[in-house]
């Protein structure tokens, strides 16, 4: 299974990649995302990250990012979807304002 990455600067597509996920017993391979947050969210993360970087936490910004992801996505599958992974989309993120409910 390949994965298509996209990066996008004020909405507009500037690049994509495409990568083949290890299967082995090796990390994930990394890849770069760009999104926006916060000013003060994104200063508290980089403050925790520089505060825990060293032993015995060894704290990142990218852990810290994927921990917090992890841990969102298990609360929606929970909540949303019986604790089951959510199917794979078959289009692309739209950029531009949230949907209103």
């Amino acid at each position: 299974m390949s994965i298509n990455v996209r990066r996008f600067m004020y909405g507009a597509a500037i690049s994509e990649t495409t990568y083949m996920p290890h299967t082995s017993s090796h990390p994930e391979p990394k890849v770069r995302a760009t999104l926006y947050l916060s000013a003060e969210i994104l200063d508290q993360a980089r403050n925790a990250a520089v505060y825990l970087a060293g032993y015995p936490a060894r704290l990142t910004l990218t852990k810290l990012a994927e921990d917090a992801l992890r841990a969102e996505l298990k609360r929606l599958k929970d909540q949303y979807h019986d604790g089951k992974d959510f199917p794979p989309r078959d289009a692309d993120l739209k950029g531009g304002r949230p949907i209103a409910a």
